[in-house]
């Protein structure tokens, strides 16, 4: 398995979930099991199907979790010298130079990515076009309705 780039904060969101699975959710899931054994008849226990399909989710979500965590390349964008440049785990403030609408950004890993936190992926179209661009720079964006022209404003490294 390859390297997985993660931020700093996004490998310590991934250790505090993986934390929780361990110490709440499993020992939850095993109590959940053995109330639902102690009612008997397992072959028509509702309780019991919904607890081992918790089990398998939790002891699932562990696995991935352990497995990202060992191929997990931590990169902190403060440590490195990227003369004002966008880097992975940079945040970034940019401007549609159309709508006039501003916009910020952290470029993270793949599996830390989520939108509604402002977090892309590295290998998203805005991220790869921002990557390597400094404050003032034009980029141009493929996006499904057309191509779309955004102005770097600021390069911040947290």
């Amino acid at each position: 398995m390859s390297a997985i780039p993660l931020t700093v904060r996004g490998a310590e969101r991934l250790q505090a979930e993986l934390h929780r699975l361990k110490t709440v959710e499993r020992p939850e899931v095993i109590n959940a099991i053995a109330e639902a054994r102690a009612q008997g008849d397992l072959s028509e226990n509702a309780e019991y199907d919904a607890a081992r399909e918790r089990q398998a989710f939790v002891e699932g979500r562990i696995k991935e979790l352990e497995g990202s965590l060992s191929n997990a390349h931590i990169i902190d964008p403060s440590a490195l010298d990227v003369d004002g440049r966008a880097v992975f785990g940079a945040t970034v403030d940019i401007e549609d130079l159309e709508s006039g609408e501003r916009l910020t950004y952290q470029i993270v890993g793949d599996i830390e990515a989520d939108i509604r936190a402002n977090l892309i992926s590295v290998s998203s179209p805005v991220a790869r076009a921002i990557i390597g661009k400094s404050e003032g720079d034009v980029v141009e964006v493929q996006a499904p309705g057309g191509v779309r022209e955004y102005e770097v404003l600021s390069i911040r490294y947290i």
